[in-house]
């Protein structure tokens, strides 16, 4: 089976295909240009956020039998449409939670306590000592939309720092939650002091937190979102800081990425990262593993290697 790698992938996990009798070329800077005419001679082909694999492209390429998304999104791919032609489409769904749940983590540190703005004053060589009382986390409720493999990760470390955690998700049960008490969106909405967002962007999701959502949340609330940006309307959430509706939010993803608009970014209530929260050494090591084992199991089943 011929495989091609079009994003960035653990060398260690590239030479594992390999040995297993997978053909594989590594074409990780490749463009959107140059794939036309590239994947069609290719049975599999691995990606991570940065290629995307849409309807026109997966017409021109029938010998695609599988595409593997290094990480837990398929948002960059016509997943359904493949799925609809016949091709297998495949994801790491576990292997980056821990680090998305570590970052999400560390910016309701960085929010408790202004960690960004007393950093950039102590830069300017400025003391504002008195400026910067912050809050612990501990006896703050903390809101979960969403509680799939990251959510319950995020929940874990959560409750060993002491805050009540809720959640609103529709796809689970309480039996399949026991760490945190499901309720419904506008309860929690209502009752958290932070709200972390880990659940993917489809149609039902974009723009679910809007001003109609905001006006519910306390005053002074806290917004993290490590998911999926276009989940957030960032319209609202600008009109929201601004007012001081949300005290503070910090943003791993964008609705455009890199973002055309920076004023959201800009806000001094506002930290954020350029979509990193997969991006340690652990998760990418486990990322690529993991694309291997499907891929070598993909072609093995199939007959291929």
């Amino acid at each position: 089976m011929k495989v091609l790698i079009c994003d960035k992938t653990e060398a260690e996990a590239i030479e594992k295909m390999r040995a297993a009798g997978l053909t594989v070329d590594v074409r990780d800077d490749i463009t959107p240009e140059e794939l036309p005419a590239v994947l069609p001679n290719y049975d599999g082909c691995v990606v991570r956020s940065r290629t995307k694999i849409r309807q026109p492209l997966i017409d021109q390429c029938p010998n695609l039998k599988v595409i593997v998304r290094g990480g837990v999104g398929l948002d960059n791919i016509d997943a359904d449409y493949a799925r609809a032609k016949g091709i297998t489409v495949l994801n790491t769904p576990r292997a980056s939670s821990a680090s998305v749940a570590e970052l999400a983590i560390g910016f309701m540190f960085a929010l408790a306590r202004s960690l960004y703005q007393a950093t950039a004053t102590m830069k300017a060589e400025k003391w504002e000592k008195k400026r910067f009382e912050g809050e612990e986390l501990g006896g703050k409720t903390l809101g979960l939309i969403g509680v799939g493999n990251i959510g319950r990760e995020v929940a874990r470390r959560a409750a060993a720092l002491g805050m009540t955690v809720i959640a609103y998700d529709p796809y689970v049960s309480p039996q399949d939650v026991p760490e945190v008490r499901l309720v419904s969106l506008n309860e929690l909405l209502e009752r958290s002091d932070y709200i972390s967002l880990h659940l993917p962007k489809t149609a039902e999701t974009t723009n679910m937190i809007g001003a109609e959502q905001f006006a519910r949340m306390k005053d002074g609330v806290r917004l993290i979102n490590c998911a999926r940006g276009g989940i957030v309307d960032e319209n609202a959430l600008y009109d929201a800081l601004v007012s001081g509706k949300v005290a503070g939010a910090a943003l791993d993803v964008f609705a455009e990425e890199p973002p055309s608009d920076w004023r959201l970014v800009k806000l001094d209530n506002v930290i954020c990262s350029p979509h990193i929260g997969a991006s340690t050494k652990e998760a990418q090591q486990r990322v690529g593993a993991e694309v291997a084992e499907k891929l070598i199991e993909f072609a093995r089943a199939h007959g291929l290697c």
